[in-house]
C-alpha cells in the first residue's frame, strides 16, 4: 500500500490549498479514506471521511463548513479542499486508509 499526499505549503489566514492524495496497492474504489492532521505538539485529529463511492462525507466540528473531501475512483486519488484557512489549521496532514497512513504533508497557516 503507497498513499502519497501533495499539495501542501504555507498560506495565509483567508487563504486556500488543495490537498491530495494518490493511493495504490489496493482496490481504491471499495476503500472508505479518510484524512486526519497532527497540529505542533498535539495528538492526531480526524478532520475528513469520505466512503469509497464517494455518497458519504463527514467533517470535524473544527473543519465544518471549510473543508471538503471528495475522490476520484478513476484516478486512485482523494482530495481535500481547505478553504478559510486559520492558523489553528496549521498541521501535518495524512491520507489514511484503514490502518495505512502516507507520509504526511505539511500546511502552514500564518500571516
Amino acid at each position: 500500500v503507497q498513499l502519497v499526499e501533495s499539495g501542501g505549503g504555507l498560506v495565509r489566514p483567508g487563504g486556500s490549498l488543495r490537498l491530495s492524495c494518490v493511493a495504490s496497492g489496493f482496490t481504491f474504489s471499495t476503500s472508505d479514506m479518510n484524512w486526519v492532521r497532527q497540529a505542533p505538539g498535539k495528538g492526531l485529529e480526524g478532520v475528513a471521511f469520505i466512503s469509497s463511492g464517494g455518497a458519504y462525507t463527514s467533517y470535524a466540528d473544527s473543519v465544518k463548513g471549510r473543508f471538503t473531501i471528495s475522490r476520484d475512483n478513476a484516478k486512485s486519488t482523494m482530495y481535500l479542499q481547505m478553504n478559510n484557512l486559520k492558523p489553528e489549521d496549521t498541521a501535518t496532514n495524512y491520507c489514511n486508509q484503514g490502518h495505512n497512513r502516507g507520509q504526511g504533508i505539511r500546511v502552514t497557516v500564518s500571516s
